[in-house]
């Protein structure tokens, strides 16, 4: 992969993982691996689960570094084994870090989405083709008799002839070697596939190591508590929606979408021409995302009521307003659930982008008209 190629495994306006100096929040998931270490019960496969962003690339590959760089308890030497290790942490310094942070550790190997070589942009899925490197990979990592690892990221995006081929890793794991599987929906994975791993959990995190998280990418607002509503203890949404000025297009949407269940229709217009064009795609598909959110939003003000946060100026009282009982945060759900598809259809086939803003806006007039208190 050149260096100026989409890679799918990173945030725009952040460090690669494998460069993320300190992992924040996630003190839980490291500490469940390093009991199983220092066991001696460590997994051949590793499923590390949570919210999109939160830090799971950054753990597994602060994981694949210390498998790396650290000696088994079994490896006694000459002075005897070595005490138990009590943190994931390995020197920067470290051989093996070294080789790891540029990329170059031949006892590692990272399986991500391909760029399509016609069209420059990255494949909706992973391909079997993607993990053709795996039996040379064994094969050559082997004869140094070192740890090996692999990263799927994410191995929910695996297409299902991917899919068989890490289950057939996973049923017959090569000697020495450690698969760590980053899933932000488990769910979508084959049963055989998560009964094979062991589970790391990955938690949204706290307001407090949010903004450290935030503080290490060079990032600050003042609008703390619209991003942390916004971002929902997701680091990753966090930095995408600094980067890209995510915190005043919600604002603009929340705007436009104030008057329920009737739209402005010049802004409504506005908003969508602003997704048009070669340099908006960007922001067409945060607009799609802010649009799944407030969805996401009103059905949850319908069944708990009004939010105690907001993350837009009016949000709370436009959401308490369209969704006043249960019956209406039904409605939303479902809505949300529908747009969705609409939206990774629309997507999928190249549909104008002007044309599907209108379609859900309108969608989202029709259920307010429904639900909307009087």
């Amino acid at each position: 992969m050149t260096d100026d190629a989409p890679a799918s495994d990173r945030i725009a306006g952040a460090p690669h993982p494998r460069d993320t100096p300190q992992l924040f929040g996630q003190d839980a998931a490291q500490a469940d691996f390093l009991d199983a270490f220092n066991a001696g019960r460590l997994h051949s496969g590793w499923l590390i689960t949570g919210p999109r962003g939160v830090g799971k690339a950054t753990l597994a590959w602060k994981i694949a570094t210390f498998l790396l760089a650290t000696p088994s308890g079994q490896d006694d030497g000459l002075f005897g084994a070595p005490p138990p290790p009590e943190t994931l942490a390995i020197d920067p310094d470290h051989p093996d870090a070294r080789l790891v942070h540029s990329g170059s550790h031949p006892g590692l190997l990272a399986i991500r989405r391909m760029v399509n070589e016609k069209t420059g942009a990255l494949q909706a899925d992973i391909t079997r083709e993607a993990l053709d490197p795996l039996k040379n990979f064994f094969h050559m990592s082997a004869t140094d008799g070192g740890h090996r690892v692999v990263i799927v990221d994410a191995a929910d995006e695996m297409n299902r002839n991917a899919a068989n081929a890490i289950l057939k890793e996973l049923e017959e794991p090569p000697a020495n070697t450690t698969l760590l599987l980053i899933a932000h929906q488990p769910s979508r994975l084959l049963p055989t596939i998560r009964s094979r791993c062991r589970e790391l959990r990955c938690a949204p995190l706290s307001p407090a190591d949010l903004a450290a998280a935030l503080a290490q990418a060079d990032l600050q607002t003042d609008q703390s508590e619209a991003l942390t509503t916004l971002s929902g203890g997701s680091a990753g949404d966090a930095i995408r929606l600094l980067s890209h000025d995510g915190l005043p297009l919600y604002a603009e949407l929340v705007d436009l979408l104030t008057g329920l269940p009737d739209v402005n229709r010049p802004k409504l217009l506005k908003l969508a021409d602003s997704c048009t064009g070669r340099n908006a795609d960007t922001r067409f598909a945060l607009t799609l995302d802010l649009l799944d959110h407030f969805l996401s939003r009103a059905a949850r003000a319908g069944l708990m009521g009004e939010p105690a946060t907001q993350a837009a100026p009016g949000e709370a009282r436009l959401l308490t307003r369209i969704a006043p009982d249960d019956r209406a945060a039904r409605g939303w759900a479902a809505l949300q659930q529908d747009l969705s598809s609409r939206a990774r259809h629309g997507r999928a086939v190249n549909l104008d982008p002007a044309a599907l803003i209108l379609d859900m806006v309108f969608a989202i007039e029709k259920t307010a008209r429904d639900h909307a208190a009087p």
